[in-house]
């Protein structure tokens, strides 16, 4: 894990609100906060991702000398709120849905329960990691999906924005799906394999191409891929590859394959593996990059490109299509003493940004005969476990006539505990359990669900109980405002 003071990687207002709350005697107060993202025109699901980052962010939180002493130098906080943060650290609870969980909008993926100037500090932090994460978690999943099985590179360290936004993309993106990556310290960092070619610096560098094709076939007899775009694919390239790879069959090597980084990537790839077979390398593998994704791949994949090995970079590292995730960090309740909860709620003009209220939970709905996720309900935690023995109906958080009955089924709460009195209580899965588990909670779902063109809309309705709470808090702040 990740052991550096982050405390100060956040925001100024939490910390101007925390000396607002203790001023005003509010310090010990329980606060229950919700992380979802809203609804947008192009999100269908996504992968929760970075957990692990939270956890060591939260757990490592700290105020030392030299951060009070940088917080005193601002001139904004008093004597008694600097003296407080000397002894700080996070004490409440924390639930989450595990690294890899299939959500969707509206969903609490993590829910903090904490005195509120702790839970108040943690939301840009915890929005930095889940935000980012999540959002290239998602984005290899879909363009691994497209891939239909073959291995896909992540290949963005140079195009991310940053070494940390490149290391933590790069698990990401092995999270949601990806074989490997080309960043070195992500890989020693996560235990990541690592994957690479040579660029065409390496080809240029010798008197011809075949030369730098020799060269690096020499250093590399068993593991030997070439890129053979520097010049003139077809008529250079690929020929001189041949003749290298004929080369090493005699010293009793197999090439691994060549690498297309540029052109008609649909054309070539077929004129290059007829060549391929016709020179006696079937075997050979066809890898692809060049601005992929998964739009690029599915297109190429209906043109019949003979591609085996994807290596995609710029367009998954940035998420290019959609740069940000969106998520929030919303108060959802405050819990007195005696553990008495008042549910909070926050309205707006537009429907998608008027919270659910209360603490909360997802259940998933599966098909007890497939296996396969049919729905997810928003519930609040004291509410009574389901009885799966009786027919189940969800109802349309908004369209009340939308109704849907589940008869044989079962249900799953979806969140963990994950910290609790400021304790670590989860155990951490590794990289390899957590890619293994994606693959798996996947598989749940529909291919309906995850299709590029119109998916299929999956259900997240509320339970009627925290409909009912909704619609009343909604009900009484609007007599309030007419009085």
């Amino acid at each position: 894990m990740d052991e550096r003071n982050l405390t100060l990687l956040t925001d100024l207002y939490q910390l101007t609100m925390m000396n607002g709350y203790l001023k005003h005697d509010r310090k010990q107060e329980t606060a229950v906060f919700d992380l979802f993202f809203r609804q947008n025109g192009m999100i269908t699901y996504s992968l929760a991702c970075g957990l692990e980052q939270v956890v060591s962010y939260v757990l490592n939180l700290r105020f030392g000398e030299e951060e009070i002493e940088y917080l005193k130098g601002l001139n904004l906080f008093s004597d008694a709120f600097l003296e407080y943060l000397k002894n700080f650290k996070f004490t409440g609870d924390i639930y989450a849905v595990p690294e890899g969980t299939v959500v969707f909008p509206g969903e609490p993926i993590l829910t903090v329960k904490a005195p509120i100037m702790q839970a108040q500090l943690i939301e840009t932090a915890i929005l930095n990691m889940m935000n980012f994460q999540t959002l290239i978690a998602t984005k290899s999943a879909k363009i691994c999906y497209e891939a239909k099985g073959n291995n896909v590179m992540e290949f963005g360290l140079r195009r991310a924005q940053a070494p940390d936004a490149g290391i933590l993309g790069a698990r990401a993106a092995v999270i949601g799906g990806c074989a490997s990556t080309s960043n070195v310290l992500a890989g020693k960092m996560f235990d990541i394999p690592v994957s690479g070619t040579h660029a065409h610096s390496w080809v240029m560098n010798f008197k011809d191409e075949y030369t730098a094709f020799k060269a690096y076939a020499d250093v590399y007899p068993d593991n030997c891929l070439l890129l053979v775009d520097t010049y003139d694919t077809l008529n250079q390239g690929i020929p001189n590859a041949i003749k290298v790879f004929d080369y090493l069959r005699e010293k009793g090597f197999e090439p691994k394959g060549i690498r297309l980084d540029s052109g008609d990537l649909a054309y070539l790839s077929k004129r290059a593996r007829k060549m391929l077979d016709e020179a006696g390398y079937p075997n050979a593998k066809i890898c692809a990059s060049g601005d992929l994704d998964e739009y690029s791949i599915n297109s190429l994949k209906n043109q019949g490109a003979c591609i085996d090995i994807w290596g995609v970079g710029t367009r998954l590292i940035t998420s290019a299509d959609m740069p940000a995730l969106g998520g929030v960090y919303k108060l959802s309740a405050i819990i007195g003493e005696d553990g008495s909860q008042t549910p909070k709620i926050k309205l707006s003009e537009t429907t998608e940004k008027i919270t659910n209220p209360g603490f909360k939970n997802i259940c998933r709905v599966y098909d007890k005969k497939t296996g396969r996720a049919e729905a997810d309900f928003i519930c609040l935690r004291s509410e009574d476990a389901v009885d799966t023995s009786k027919p189940l109906v969800l109802t349309h958080p908004t369209e009340r006539w939308k109704k849907t009955e589940y008869v044989d089924y079962e249900v799953r709460t979806v969140q963990v505990d994950v910290i609790k009195d400021g304790k670590l209580v989860y155990k951490l899965p590794t990289l390899s359990e957590i890619k293994e588990y994606t693959k798996k909670e996947l598989e749940t779902f529909w291919d309906e669900y995850k299709r590029l063109d119109k998916p299929h809309v999956y259900k997240v309705d509320l339970s009627d109980q925290l409909y009912e709470l909704k619609r009343s808090m909604l009900e009484e702040i609007r007599a309030r405002k007419i009085k």
